[in-house]
């Protein structure tokens, strides 16, 4: 509808389509649960028994971060400031390399199940207490947006209850978290991992229809301004250049991937080392093909609504509705599409949440409740379990409440992991790169990196930098009409509370105008400096000597790997007799692959 003004709402076909598939993939989760009945041991709930394999473990590796956020966030972002978010393929590929490589190696050869069990193995329990409470409020945080933000859109386009949406989204992860286990997350990710991509080219197909071709929609973004994303500018207080997405990008990203429960998770549910590395290699071209389809929806977007921009035309209230808009303008014609697109929306913040949950779940048995309680069963360990499920799935919809006060939600979202990752991916490269450090130089280190990567994001959306530092592209509402016969109410746009002018203070201008994007590598480097530093001067090079196994050796590095000798194979998959040895994970080599899918088991095999 190029002359702007409402759209049609829901059809039966379309509540069809979409309650179809949310209880598809709650029955995925029903499925495995009675599947994997036999075994319900805690690794079997946590780690999937670490039988899995690379190829559905990408799929879940890219959907559990490409959540509803960027299904309703990353077009919006490309209609509005171009292509410059195209750029985070290069961080993607340094992400993926440096966790396969890197990480990889280090987590399988301890064999453990929390990510912050290496801050206790490396440095002391405070540590990883502090270590884990800061993950579990960042994921509380992040999830919740992850459930308000399509919401939102959901209650847009359908006119149901907001907060009934909310509600239901974590109960349906809810269920299939606390029945399945990991192995449900994984397979209903894969499931919904293709459901996004499918709404995605619906809208393309049907834009590329109407607008007579791609060739006409890249033309569009032409001339509209929209594909120059190779800015050069190493101003750090510029929101998006090839600077600010690829270093910092790849940094953000490398935290998230490397360090973050909720995908180390996974690639250790592996049935093997390389198995893990794959997946994350496989995950890179996942990531490549889902941000590729998100920016050229969005540009789609802009080449329909060039001449009449529906947020300046006063249609919708924000940015976050902008994709919904349009699906309901341009596919209403076809029942069942639009709940297609809306179930794909939905079908990220499913993965993303139930991901969460099984995270929050791990860390917490594995970090507080075990320590506290060593003597528990197997099957008082699974009960506890479904239990965190539960609870963690509520804490999530509450803060679902807090989300609700924050802007753009893709900016956001990725503002939160910078604040807080960046001191832990600090805290990690000093553990494993420098033998000198100890815990009061990483203790101090992680504070003074937490303090200030807060300082600044706080500010920053407090004072929101400027569009001299956002540079917003020009759209255009010369092509719109106004129907005065019109006396359709529509759910479109919201009441704006009108706010007063805030006084900016000298840093709002500087500190506080830093990109969102560099918040991760300024909380990793004064993390590492000021550990260091402390470090040297408290005696840490007069620390007990720590084990080998604890740091990243030039063997564990890609560049020297085909230097290592050849009577030790890369991939070990069962441990001799004390199952110590090897670079497989020592923790789970009993239950490894048996003789028969050992002859099976090669890198090719999906």
């Amino acid at each position: 509808m190029p002359g702007g003004g409402p759209v049609a709402l829901f059809s039966v076909w379309d509540y069809v389509v979409f309650a179809g598939i949310v209880v598809g993939a709650a029955g995925v989760g029903l499925f495995q649960a009675i599947r994997s009945r036999a075994d319900s041991s805690s690794a079997e709930f946590l780690l999937g028994g670490r039988q899995m394999t690379a190829v559905p473990v990408a799929m879940s590796l890219t959907a559990s971060f490409m959540s509803g956020i960027t299904v309703i966030g990353t077009p919006a972002e490309a209609y509005r400031y171009g292509t410059a978010f195209w750029l985070f393929a290069f961080a993607y590929g340094i992400m993926s390399t440096v966790s396969a490589e890197v990480f990889v190696p280090l987590f399988y050869r301890l064999g453990i199940t929390s990510t912050y069990e290496y801050l206790e193995m490396r440095f002391n329990k405070v540590l990883r207490v502090i270590g884990t409470s800061m993950y579990i409020i960042q994921t509380a945080l992040y999830t919740g947006m992850v459930i308000y933000a399509p919401a939102l859109a959901l209650n847009q386009i359908t006119g149901l209850d907001l907060w009934g949406v909310l509600v239901a989204t974590g109960v349906v992860c809810i269920i299939y978290c606390t029945v399945g286990g990991l192995k449900a997350v994984i397979w209903t990710d894969v499931l919904q991992m293709v459901i996004m991509l499918v709404g995605f080219i619906a809208v393309i197909a049907r834009g590329a229809v109407l607008q007579g071709g791609l060739g006409k929609i890249w033309k569009d973004a032409q001339e509209g301004g929209r594909l120059d994303p190779f800015d050069f500018n190493p101003d750090p207080l510029q929101r998006h250049t090839f600077w600010t997405v690829v270093v910092g990008g790849s940094l953000m990203w490398s935290s998230i991937y490397s360090i973050n429960q909720s995908q180390v998770q996974r690639y250790i549910s592996c049935r093997t080392m390389t198995q893990a590395k794959l997946s994350l290699y496989v995950n890179m071209v996942g990531l490549w093909v889902t941000v590729s389809l998100a920016m050229l929806s969005g540009l789609t977007m802009f080449s329909i609504y060039k001449d009449c921009d529906p947020l300046t035309n006063g249609d919708v209230s924000n940015m976050d509705q902008l994709l919904p808009y349009l699906v309901m303008d341009i596919l209403a014609d076809f029942p069942g599409i639009p709940g297609l697109f809306v179930a794909a929306a939905y079908s990220g913040t499913l993965s993303t949440v139930s991901s969460s949950i099984n995270a929050l779940v791990a860390v917490t048995v594995e970090d507080f409740l075990k320590p506290v309680l060593p003597n528990l069963t197997e099957k008082q360990v699974s009960w506890m379990n479904m239990g965190l499920s539960v609870f963690f799935g509520g804490v999530c919809i509450g803060m679902a409440a807090v989300a609700s006060l924050m802007g753009s939600i893709l900016q956001a979202a990725l503002s939160i992991f910078g604040m807080i990752s960046g001191p832990l991916l600090g805290l990690y490269l000093l553990g494993m790169f420098f033998r000198c450090a100890n815990s009061a130089g990483g203790l101090t280190g992680l504070i003074t990196g937490l303090v200030i990567t807060l300082w600044v994001g706080i500010g920053a959306q407090i004072y929101p930098p400027g569009p001299d530092k956002t540079h917003p592209l020009p759209l255009s509402t010369d092509g719109c009409f106004v129907d005065t016969n019109l006396t359709t109410v529509t759910p479109w746009t919201t009441t704006m509370p009108l706010n007063t002018p805030v006084p900016r203070p000298p840093l709002a201008d500087t500190w506080y105008s830093l990109s969102y994007l560099y918040f991760c590598p300024v909380g990793t480097i004064v993390t590492m400096v000021v550990g260091l530093a402390v470090s040297l001067a408290t005696g840490g090079c007069k620390q007990e000597k720590l084990g080998a196994e604890l740091f990243i050796g030039k063997k564990d590095l890609i560049c020297f790997g085909c230097t290592r000798s050849t009577e030790t194979p890369e991939l070990i998959e069962k441990a001799h007799s004390n199952g110590k040895q090897g670079i497989d994970n020592p923790e789970f080599s009993d239950i490894e692959l048996e003789t028969k899918e050992k002859a099976m088991d090669k890198i090719t095999r999906f």
